[in-house]
């Protein structure tokens, strides 16, 4: 009801009181249509601004999830550009590829209900290739600290992605040839303990690589050789050399779980992981390498027949005896030996009997030289003796008593046939101040041996120097 006073003024006295809540609820609508609108502009203009994939969404009273505000990266995430993000608000799962919206839209639902951030990881196609993202949503609360609008953004991984299976790849490989070598191989930190150990490894020292990881390097190898291990390991690390071979030694040796020992070839290498140094070791089992190098070693040094030292280590071991008997100032006597008329034996009984008889001379006049004596045969029948510390007088006695137990043939035998009686004739010299080497004291010996077969065989002479 309109009332009009008396300045003509129109005043309303009665009215519709519905009439007048609804106007006030379009009022209040409008306000909040216009707070909304200005609300999504700023935050549509902030995500274009941003050089990542962002998005804003809102889940309305149907709990249905809308994208009021999303940049290009933001589709471009999903597979390319659509035609969705050109206006706001749109819903999000029509955004979504389908083969990857459910677990996607489970994350986001679990996001709402839990109010707490979450972050995962997923691929989605585009026409260059597949491309890794990383997604984080974070609700917004509000005062209630409820939230119904959620900040999506995205990264993409995919370098890193691929980087990753690259080195999963680069790992899996270096796993399998570290397994699948033949030599063994072994890491150790810094502190000597170790932390890689291959299944060649387990098998060549008897443990097992839980056993052994953590443990120190020391229980592999013998004790005679641990001294100064560390020393050695701290020496490496310092040193500009990468890697190495383990010359240090003659031989070195591994021990395995049983305690037994074994001869190794061993090739160190070095790198820096995380700023601490860890050291790798190459180990190959040598036993049957080092047991063909002695048996050519020997047979090199050896005579075949009597294994006796041969010519050759006549020259290496008399070398080394003439210098430290000159250095030290002792005296150094030689025999040489001969068997008389050995050409009669082997013509008249066989050169398997002659063998023998060479062989019964080495077997006797080693039991009978001293230990410090050396027993060489030179060839054919001639054999020296090499005596170090020792006079003319000592050197002569020697080569007596050698000559008698031959002619009394004092000694036991099984002959293969009926005992072959010889006797041997015997040169010998000593070290004189003016020889210069073992082959001018051989070369008097030998002059003395021819001396005593002409003066009757089964005699000794001695060369003056």
């Amino acid at each position: 009801m309109l009332e009009r006073d008396e300045s003509k003024l129109d005043n309303v006295i009665i009215c519709n009181i519905a009439e007048i809540q609804l106007q006030f609820q379009k009022i209040e609508l409008f306000k909040r249509i216009l707070m909304y609108s200005v609300t999504q502009l700023q935050v549509q203009a902030f995500v274009d601004g941003v050089g990542a994939s962002i998005a804003m969404l809102e889940r309305d009273e149907n709990k249905l999830d809308n994208v009021i505000a999303c940049n290009n990266f933001f589709s471009q995430m999903f597979g390319g550009v659509s035609r969705l993000t050109e206006t706001t608000p749109f819903m999000l799962k029509d955004l979504i590829p389908r083969y990857n919206r459910m677990e996607f839209m489970d994350q986001v639902n679990q996001c709402f209900t839990e109010q707490i951030p979450l972050e995962f990881q997923q691929a989605f196609d585009s026409k260059n290739g597949t491309r890794w993202w990383r997604i984080s949503l974070k609700p917004i609360l509000d005062e209630q600290e409820k939230s119904y609008r959620l900040l999506i953004t995205g990264q993409d991984i995919s370098s890193k992605i691929e980087l990753e299976h690259k080195l999963k790849i680069t790992s899996s490989r270096f796993a399998s040839v570290i397994e699948a070598a033949y030599d063994c191989i072994i890491t150790i930190n810094q502190r000597e303990k170790i932390v890689l150990f291959n299944k060649a490894a387990q098998e060549l020292f008897g443990y097992n690589e839980g056993e052994m990881l953590g443990q120190s390097i020391e229980v592999l190898i013998p004790e005679q050789y641990r001294d100064g291990h560390a020393a050695y390991v701290d020496k490496f690390a310092h040193s500009p050399i990468k890697s190495r071979q383990m010359e240090e030694r003659n031989r070195v040796f591994g021990q395995h779980k049983d305690g037994s020992q074994f001869p190794v070839e061993i090739a160190i290498s070095k790198i820096n992981v995380g700023g601490m140094v860890e050291f790798t070791a190459i180990v190959r089992d040598i036993s049957d390498k080092v047991r063909l190098m002695d048996h050519l070693a020997k047979q090199a040094s050896t005579d075949p027949l009597t294994g006796l030292l041969n010519r050759r280590e006549f020259e290496e071991q008399g070398k080394i005896m003439f210098a430290l008997a000159r250095k030290n100032k002792e005296p150094l006597s030689i025999l040489m030996l001969d068997i008389d008329k050995f050409k009669d034996i082997n013509d008249n009984y066989g050169h398997d009997v002659g063998d023998e008889v060479l062989q019964l001379l080495s077997r006797v006049g080693s039991m009978t030289v001293r230990h410090l004596d050396v027993f060489i045969r030179l060839g054919g029948e001639e054999f020296v003796i090499l005596m170090p510390d020792t006079y003319k007088e000592q050197g002569l006695a020697m080569a007596e008593r050698v000559r008698k137990i031959f002619e009394t043939q004092s000694f036991e035998h099984n002959w293969n046939g009926e005992p072959i009686p010889f006797t041997v004739s015997i040169g010998v010299a000593i070290m004189s101040e003016d020889d210069s080497s073992v082959d001018q004291m051989l070369k008097r010996a030998d002059e003395a041996l021819y001396d005593a077969k002409d003066g009757g065989r089964n005699r000794v002479a001695f060369g003056e120097g």
